[in-house]
Parts: C-alpha cells; sequence; structure tokens
C-alpha cells in the first residue's frame, strides 16, 4: 500500500506540475515546463549525492580510520542484500543521519558525531539499517526528484509573474498568477512531505527487519527526538531542503522550519515499531524494555560487537 500511495502522490506532483506550466504558458509552456524539470532531474541525478553531502561537511570513513563502524555499516548491507555503501561522518553534535545516492550501487550513509557519541551500539545499529531501508526501497532517488520537481514549480509560478500567463488562452490573469505563486508551492510542499512521511514508516519497518529489533531502532528515535530540539544542526538550518533526508527533522523551528514538518510525529513511529516488536515476538512494550546499554560503541574505546553479527 505505501508504494502505491507513493505513486499516486508522485503523480500528484508531476501533474502539479505540468498545470502550473500549462496556466502559464498553454500548451508550450508545460512543454518548456517539462525540459527545464527533466534538465533539473539530469543534473540531480548524477550530482545530488555529492551536493548534500558537501552541504553537511560530510568526510568519507573506511576500514582503517572507523573500523568498527565501517564494519557495522557492512554487516547490516549484508543482512540487507545490499552492496556495501559508502560510509561518512558528519562533524556535528546533533545525534542524526542520513542516506543519499541514485541507486544501491551509488549509495552513502551518513552519520553524526553526536549520533556515534550519544547511542549504544545497538541503537546506532537501528539508525544504521533504517537509512539502509531507504537505499534498498530507491527512496534517495526518491526524495531528490520530488524535491527538484517542487523546486521547479515555484521557479515556473515565479516565471509566471514575469511574463505574464498565457495569453493566448487567457491565462489566470494578475490575481490568479499571484495565488498561483503563492498556492502551486505549497501544494508541492505538501506533497513533497505527504511522500516524506509514507517512505519513513516503511524505513522503519525495513531497518527493524533488517537488524532484527525494532525497539533498538524505537530506542533511538525517542533519543534523537529529544536532543534535536536542544541541539542546532547548523548545516540543516543553512539548507532547510535537506531536512526531509534526515531520520529526525533536524530543524530547531526557531524561525518557521516546523510550520510543515516533513516527518510522522516520532511517537506514531515507536508505536508502530513496538506493534512490529509484538509481531516478531521481540520484547513488547517500549517502556518495560530492558534498557539499552549506556556505553558508547568501539569507536570510542569500547571493544563490544554487535549481536547481528
Amino acid at each position: 500500500m505505501s508504494y502505491f500511495k507513493t505513486a499516486i502522490l508522485l503523480a500528484g506532483m508531476t501533474a502539479l506540475f505540468m498545470g502550473v506550466g500549462y496556466l502559464m504558458g498553454g500548451a508550450s509552456g508545460a512543454m518548456i515546463a517539462l525540459v527545464v524539470a527533466a534538465g533539473m532531474n539530469m543534473f540531480a541525478y548524477w550530482n545530488s549525492d555529492r551536493a548534500v553531502l558537501s552541504m553537511h561537511g560530510a568526510h568519507e570513513v573506511d576500514a582503517r580510520n572507523a573500523p568498527d563502524l565501517y564494519r557495522m555499516v557492512g554487516e547490516l548491507a549484508h543482512n540487507a542484500g545490499l552492496p556495501m555503501p559508502k560510509v561518512y561522518i558528519m562533524d556535528n553534535p546533533q545525534p542524526n543521519a542520513f542516506a543519499t545516492g541514485r541507486n544501491p550501487e551509488n549509495a552513502a550513509v551518513a552519520v553524526t558525531t553526536g549520533l556515534m557519541q550519544q547511542l549504544s551500539r545497538e541503537e546506532l545499529a537501528g539508525v544504521v539499517a533504517h537509512e539502509l531501508a531507504h537505499i534498498k526501497h530507491h527512496d534517495t532517488l526518491l526524495m531528490t526528484i520530488t524535491a527538484t520537481i517542487a523546486g521547479a514549480i515555484s521557479m515556473i509560478a515565479q516565471f509566471g509573474m514575469f511574463f505574464g500567463g498565457n495569453r493566448n488562452n487567457n491565462g489566470p490573469g494578475i490575481i490568479g498568477q499571484i495565488a498561483l505563486m503563492i498556492l502551486a508551492p505549497l501544494a508541492a510542499m505538501l506533497v513533497q512531505m505527504a511522500i516524506s512521511r509514507t517512505r519513513e514508516y516503511a524505513a522503519d519497518e525495513m531497518g527493524a527487519k533488517i537488524c532484527g529489533q525494532p525497539m533498538w531502532l524505537a530506542s533511538a528515535l525517542a533519543k534523537i527526538e529529544n536532543a534535536a530540539h536542544q541541539i542546532p544542526n547548523e548545516d540543516a538550518e543553512r539548507a532547510p531542503a535537506t531536512a526531509h533526508m534526515f531520520i529526525i527533522n533536524p530543524l530547531s523551528g526557531r524561525a518557521m522550519d516546523n510550520l510543515f514538518t516533513t516527518h510522522p510525529a516520532t511517537q506514531n513511529r515507536i508505536a508502530a515499531l513496538q506493534q512490529l516488536a509484538r509481531q516478531m515476538g521481540a520484547q513488547g512494550g517500549y517502556a518495560q524494555r530492558p534498557a539499552a546499554p549506556t556505553a558508547t560503541g568501539p569507536w570510542n574505546g569500547g571493544q563490544r560487537r554487535g549481536p547481528w553479527g
């Protein structure tokens, strides 16, 4: 059902985009909009991963300089039936993570130093598994496409104010153009958020199955949600369009960031993971689960190895 819903939402986004182009320039406007979107998507397809990693100051690590993190990602990728993705670390105190890349063969998982310092090894495994689920579902490309189309809709609507709309077809007029300039990007944003929320639930479920313990991810989500409201992510604040890529919204909401959230409510995600844990025969209640180990992972000097290996 989530894939069907995502397809419907993406079709709605595309229809909205073509509609804006038509209102602004008739059939020729629709074609121009299509060409512009194709060019933007082509650029995003090949370059979006490098761009977003650069925006967040991520640096690539390997088995030599981050052996335990690299090994964890490799073991979980094997569980997921995925090729080994590139692994990146962001020097950022806020615990968070995201995945990017156009396909599983060209994917990357990026985690913050805050995530590695504040989460137990089990919780970190849950987060990494969630990001690998996004890669397995090809969500990283999907979210790039929806963000690009949303940006194109905003651009076309802005252009309509300068070019006067579709005069040969009695276009929307000046009042209609102003309304379209405001409402079209807003509608695109709502569709983009709906797609993002749908994919987060699917990635939670798949990620829990990849690591084998839904409550590891549930515990991690609770910790990250709490920290995200207390520890600012300055890189994300400078690039709010990337917020939907993170496992938890990294924006502080100090401006208008949280007017329209890109993520489902964390308590609802935890409740869904609780239900999944019961179905999988794991410990049922989040509040009653055994406390996760408080020691940080072996990347800070410990020697414990994850039970998934």
